[in-house]
């Protein structure tokens, strides 16, 4: 029996981070600061879903860059196979690498959970908005890829669709 995972909230401290991403840079915590950024967590770079998902997120970034939002995306998934999604998909966000899954454990986004029938463990698709001084402000987890975008409109008072959810 694994540890219950943790389940963070809105007001509580972001975890720290600190992970390589595509392109050979790295990003942590300390490095988004001074501006609000939204993390995603994902299970694998191209697979479908995942692909859905950020590529909803590459057709919207605009409007997270008009709100000052820096976007990462998070999978366990190693650099080479990051660089070959970003290239692919022609991703405009940082994504990094959690091969160890300690970042995702750290923010819940890693446990149990049911893939076509079987219990397994894995990443939990899951979106946190950090603010400028790095304290939760909204917190999701079981995202659901084909409203993402429009929850997190809503959710952050983003985009022409804000007003209307």
């Amino acid at each position: 029996m694994s540890p219950a995972p943790v389940k963070l909230a809105v007001g509580e401290p972001a975890p720290a981070l600190d992970l390589p991403t595509a392109g050979g840079g790295r990003v942590s915590l300390a490095s988004l600061r001074g501006a609000p950024a939204l993390l995603w967590f994902y299970p694998a770079a191209n697979t479908s879903l995942c692909t859905k998902q950020a590529c909803d997120l590459r057709d919207s970034h605009q409007m997270f860059l008009d709100a000052g939002y820096r976007v990462v995306g998070i999978s366990p998934d190693p650099v080479p196979e990051l660089d070959r999604f970003v290239a692919e998909q022609e991703l405009p966000y940082a994504l990094a690498s959690d091969e160890s899954h300690a970042v995702m454990e750290a923010y819940g986004a890693w446990g149990e959970k049911n893939m076509y029938g079987r219990l397994v463990q894995g990443t939990i698709r899951s979106t946190f908005a950090i603010d400028a001084e790095g304290v939760l402000t909204f917190v999701k987890y079981r995202v659901g890829t084909p409203r993402h975008i429009a929850l997190l409109q809503e959710k952050l008072g983003l985009g022409p669709g804000a007003a209307q959810m």
